[in-house]
């Protein structure tokens, strides 16, 4: 479905968006936690997704580890633009979001016991270092920073740790 939208190909685009939007949704959210930044963060998404289909190279990345990175990049983008900035509250922030299906959540939550699964083979630190990267959405300098460890040692890490992740996953 990517290849076909990097070819302009609408219907595989709107194909691409109804199988992934719920989960690359829940990654703009886990990221700036508030229900309209993340539905605008998807919205950016999708809008780089549909230019930007052409850089994905099916060898190099899984379809889905592609897309989980744009949306996280946008994300984490978003979240440094509004860092300083108080949102005043909006009215549709009170209303209850329905969430994912039973279909999807249970999905999720395979999904989330097997990554936290392999989450824990990793050392204390270092799983706290991929947190704070992929999850919280700092820097690698602001990781090295806060965690008083030199920042070449954060990337050896974090590249290290990414590894382990894969091949847990891939078990």
């Amino acid at each position: 479905m990517i290849a076909r939208t990097a070819l302009g190909d609408r219907a595989a685009f709107s194909a691409l968006y109804d199988r992934t939007a719920a989960k690359l949704f829940s990654v703009s959210m886990r990221v700036l936690g508030e229900t309209a930044a993340a539905e605008d963060a998807l919205q950016d998404t999708f809008e780089k997704i549909w230019r930007q289909s052409g850089r994905f190279r099916a060898g190099k990345y899984s379809p889905m580890s592609w897309l989980i990175t744009v949306a996280r990049n946008t994300a984490i983008d978003r979240l440094r633009q509004r860092k300083g900035q108080a949102a005043p509250m909006e009215e549709a922030d009170w209303v209850a979001d329905p969430g994912p299906g039973p279909e999807e959540a249970a999905i999720a939550r395979s999904e989330a016991g097997r990554v936290g699964a392999c989450m824990g083979e990793l050392k204390p630190e270092h799983r706290q270092a991929i947190q704070s990267a992929y999850l919280d959405g700092l820097s690698y300098a602001e990781i090295s920073q806060r965690q008083d460890i030199p920042l070449n040692t954060i990337r050896t890490w974090l590249r290290r740790s990414l590894q382990t992740l894969k091949d847990c996953l891939s078990r």
